[in-house]
């Protein structure tokens, strides 16, 4: 999105949403941070409204930055050519952020791959299971937290 664009869609949402809408981030690596409990109805306004249109979810994934655990949906939108990347964060005590299936239904097996892999919850999912790790496996192997060769995660004391 050019900068008029995306000053354009900031204005649009701070107007609806006041302080659950912020940019971070710089030029190209703009994104949008918005706070989860009004996740969903961010991302179906800028699936269905006229002026944007980003139709498309081209890739879900999540980051753990160890205080949070960071949820990224790249959109894109297919009548403009235009990409926007929504971000939202949810703490280590309460992993959940509301499912995005209802919105775009190819978010059920990211979800699905980011529940198995880092242990976020994505509430209102259809069939939110393990999908890459057996049932059994205990643990979440892309955390910062866990540790290969033992039966789950230990704290971190420190990175460096």
């Amino acid at each position: 999105m050019s900068n008029r664009d995306i000053n354009h869609l900031l204005a649009e949402l701070k107007a609806r949403y006041l302080e659950d809408v912020k940019m971070i981030g710089e030029e190209a690596q703009t994104a949008l941070l918005v706070e989860s409990h009004c996740l969903t109805d961010i991302l179906g306004f800028l699936k269905t409204n006229e002026s944007y249109q980003f139709n498309m979810l081209r890739n879900l994934t999540a980051v753990d930055y160890l205080e949070y655990i960071e949820v990224v949906y790249h959109l894109y939108s297919l009548p403009f050519r235009q990409t926007i990347t929504v971000k939202t964060r949810c703490g280590m005590e309460d992993l959940q952020v509301p499912s995005a299936t209802t919105i775009w239904p190819s978010a059920n097996f990211q979800e699905r791959e980011i529940y198995d892999l880092l242990g976020v919850k994505f509430t209102g999912h259809p069939d939110l299971r393990r999908i890459l790790l057996r049932d059994e496996f205990e643990g979440h192997p892309l955390r910062k937290t866990y540790q290969a060769g033992t039966t789950g995660e230990k704290e971190v004391k420190s990175l460096c």
